[in-house]
């Protein structure tokens, strides 16, 4: 059992708003205590921009210190730090490792050195990159940000892994489905297009007008469709009006539906739809196909590296609503092609993502950067 020091900047873990990467962050906090470790969590300090909110700065010292005294007491055995960035760099971890004589790891670690050319981003991008060079070890979850990351930290310093759910927490179920189109009014004859995200300003919310248009297109083109849209916020007031303008009663907002019952919602639904504007994973990719959903999502961001085109469902040309739409109406239109990719994604999703199996190899290089850490201070 070791004692691990736990920090998110970019957000504490109860933050108030759901996210993938607030998902990931409690993932492998579970993780690791499901395999005997202790979990402790140094300070909720929300750094995002920190460097530019001076009032935050006294929060800093006094969580130094706060951390080194209960790190310390508890024989604390390294440093795990989630997701660090120019954004939220970490002010706190490679302080406290210094004096407490620990190993510093960073998880989901993000270099870019285009961030030194802005004024706004210069500071956190230094900030960032000390913390990076700092580290003992770095997780990457994304290929893209693991490239960049090569340019700062010699290879044996940096392992990538897999994004991952746990499979068994997403599988088509049979009953859901029966429910929940009842529930809808959907007879089985009438396919059901998925999605879901917060409804938040920016890219959430101009992902799902993308997805109401192209089912929007779909009405006009008389295929039959219904529209299932899960999860809430402020922008509904914007959303529910045009998809009711646009599809009549063909969708449907079913609000925030907690994580654990995701899997009902993708039971009921034939394919699940996004485009995942600038997404840097997508969780909910993996959460569809793992029920056996193919998916249908711009190409950009790092959808690719969890969406296997035209296996698992087709990923198009950002910002192509005709190619976006007609890799819709394919899967709908072709019984044979959507079971196909379906079953594909179900198997996808328990091979190269399942949460167990990729947090295992986390757990292994941890135990193994603590022991040549160790072994270093004996000699």
């Amino acid at each position: 059992m070791t004692v691990i020091g736990y920090y998110t900047p970019f957000k504490p873990l109860d933050f108030h708003l759901p996210s993938g990467d607030l998902t990931i962050a409690t993932g492998l906090r579970d993780f690791l205590e499901s395999g005997g470790h202790r979990i402790m969590l140094p300070s909720r300090l929300r750094a995002r921009w920190i460097f530019w909110k001076p009032w935050l700065w006294p929060i800093v010292v006094r969580d130094r210190l706060r951390a080194l005294r209960m790190l310390g007491q508890a024989r604390c055995g390294l440093w795990l730090t989630y997701h660090a960035y120019y954004k939220s760099p970490d002010l706190i971890g490679p302080w406290v490792c210094r004096r407490l004589d620990i190993p510093y790891i960073i998880f989901q670690g993000i270099y870019s050195s285009r961030r030194k050319k802005a004024i706004k981003t210069l500071p956190g991008y230094f900030l960032n990159r000390v913390a990076l060079i700092r580290a003992d070890h770095v997780f990457s979850n994304r290929k893209e940000d693991l490239l960049n990351l090569r340019r700062l930290i010699p290879d044996d310093h940096l392992t990538y892994i897999a994004p991952g759910i746990d499979p068994k927490q997403f599988t088509f179920n049979a009953d859901a489905r029966r429910e929940l189109r009842l529930s809808w009014k959907t007879p089985e004859n009438i396919p059901v297009v998925v999605s879901a995200a917060m409804f938040r300003p920016g890219v959430k919310t101009e992902g799902l007008i993308w997805t109401i248009k192209a089912c929007a297109e779909l009405f006009r083109r008389k295929k039959p469709v219904q529209l299932v849209i899960a999860g809430d916020g402020k922008e509904r007031k914007t959303l529910q009006p045009l998809a009711e303008s646009l599809l009549s009663d063909n969708v449907r907002f079913i609000g925030k539906i907690p994580r654990d019952q995701m899997y009902r919602v993708y039971s009921a639904g034939d394919i699940f739809v996004f485009p995942g504007i600038r997404e840097t994973l997508g969780m909910v990719y993996l959460e569809a196909q793992a029920c056996g959903l193919p998916v249908v999502a711009f190409h950009n961001g790092g959808i690719a590296e969890v969406v296997q085109d035209k296996v698992t469902g087709f990923l198009t040309p950002l910002y192509d609503l005709p190619a976006f739409t007609d890799a819709i109406t394919r899967i709908l239109d072709d019984a044979a092609l959507r079971r196909q990719m379906g079953e594909s994604a179900g198997r996808h999703v328990r091979k190269a993502h399942d949460i167990h199996r990729n947090y295992h190899q986390v757990e292994t290089v941890l135990q193994r950067v603590i022991a040549e850490y160790r072994s270093r201070k004996r000699h």
